[in-house]
């Protein structure tokens, strides 16, 4: 009895109250992006249940609108830059529980508040090109590889995410999710720089992947 008393406290939450208000009536959203779901495998398509480090490449400032539509059941807390929390729209951020990092000087405890976030079985979601590419079409930036030690220090699994940019508005957009990545079962609890940064390495080529998926050089997705 008392679960199902934690599953409504979760799923009814006066601390979410502005972010389920504005999920609930977004239907302009769905109708501007009109998302389509493209899953890699039958693991990809089953629901991310407690913590998780979604990652996703960057095309276009409207990103986190798409993610948070292709994976519609969960709250995210998008990492970004704290200069957001210091402008018009700060209100904005601090609503959808944005968590805000100093990108110049990211140390251990922005570590911490993002790893705590995951333990304590919420959906980080975060960019690791680290910036808006504006030259998609040139192939995704490399990877910062702090997302990996998140998911270490965590011990949570990271989810690949692929946005691909529609050419026309009119286009429906495309998004293909792979499944979880279990870093600790990969590398242990205490992997070193080099697996870490490979790790890094290997997530960018799954988003290649994804992307393969959306192009049509790869076969075998399920959509939705």
């Amino acid at each position: 009895m008392r679960d199902n008393g934690n599953k409504r406290a979760r799923l009814f939450s006066i601390r979410y109250l502005f972010y389920d208000f504005v999920k609930v009536t977004a239907i302009p959203g769905y109708l501007w992006f009109r998302p389509k779901r493209i899953y890699a495998n039958p693991e990809a398509k089953k629901k991310i249940k407690g913590g998780a480090l979604v990652i996703s490449n960057h095309v276009g400032f409207s990103d986190p609108v798409v993610i948070m539509l292709a994976i519609w059941y969960r709250r995210h807390h998008f990492i970004c830059i704290k200069d957001f929390f210091e402008g018009r729209l700060r209100l904005l951020f601090k609503g959808f529980h944005c968590i805000p990092i100093d990108k110049e000087n990211f140390g251990m405890d922005s570590f911490r508040i993002i790893t705590d976030h995951l333990k304590n079985g919420e959906v980080v979601s975060m960019f690791p090109e680290g910036h808006v590419n504006t030259d998609a079409d040139n192939g995704l930036d490399q990877f910062k590889s702090g997302m990996v030690l998140m998911s270490v220090m965590s011990g949570k699994p990271i989810v690949p995410v692929y946005i691909h940019k529609r050419e026309h508005i009119y286009n429906r957009t495309k998004i293909a999710i792979g499944e979880p990545v279990d870093i600790v079962a990969l590398h242990g609890a205490r992997p070193s720089m080099t697996q870490i940064e490979e790790t890094a390495a290997m997530l960018r080529e799954r988003e290649q992947e994804l992307e393969k998926l959306i192009t049509g050089g790869k076969k075998n997705a399920f959509t939705k």
